[in-house]
């Protein structure tokens, strides 16, 4: 996988996290790629739209994906670092690589699967953290809840 290649994935998922923040949820995406670098599978963070708290943009994207009969080779792409709920799905079904947009105003379990294996790539994309962001400032108990701060 080339640098060119995660930069477009990583427009799917930022494609999707505009989705998500115009049906009035939290701007997370994500897309679940192939070893061939085919997108399986894409999506959003839907907790708000879909009043489920499990529904984030990657496990979105990996209910979307389908079942595959590995997930050996397989990359995750996420507009912000996962949660440790999300990076625990990564781990589980053992997705080998994992490209993040941005992990300032979140940083979640990414140096974990980095130990645990996950080759982990770490873009630091303005437009993620500028939407992120901005996000965060105009909805702080939205966000707060997402990552369950009280």
């Amino acid at each position: 996988m080339t640098s060119t290649d995660d930069r477009a994935w990583l427009a799917v998922a930022v494609e999707e996290a505009r989705a998500g923040l115009a049906e009035g949820g939290i701007p997370i995406g994500a897309a679940l790629v192939g070893a061939d670098g085919a997108v399986l599978g894409r999506g959003h963070n839907r907790r708000v739209q879909d009043g489920d708290p499990s529904t984030h943009g990657e496990t979105d994207a990996f209910r979307r994906a389908g079942r595959q009969r590995s997930y050996r080779g397989t990359t995750m792409v996420t507009t912000l670092s996962p949660c440790w709920y999300c990076s625990g799905l990564i781990r589980q079904f053992g997705i080998s690589r994992l490209v993040i947009g941005e992990a300032r105003t979140f940083s979640g379990g990414h140096d974990w699967l980095a130990e645990s294996g996950v080759e982990v790539v770490l873009l630091d994309d303005p437009q993620c953290v500028q939407m992120m962001t901005q996000f965060i400032a105009e909805h702080p108990d939205l966000w707060n809840e997402d990552i369950g701060v009280d």
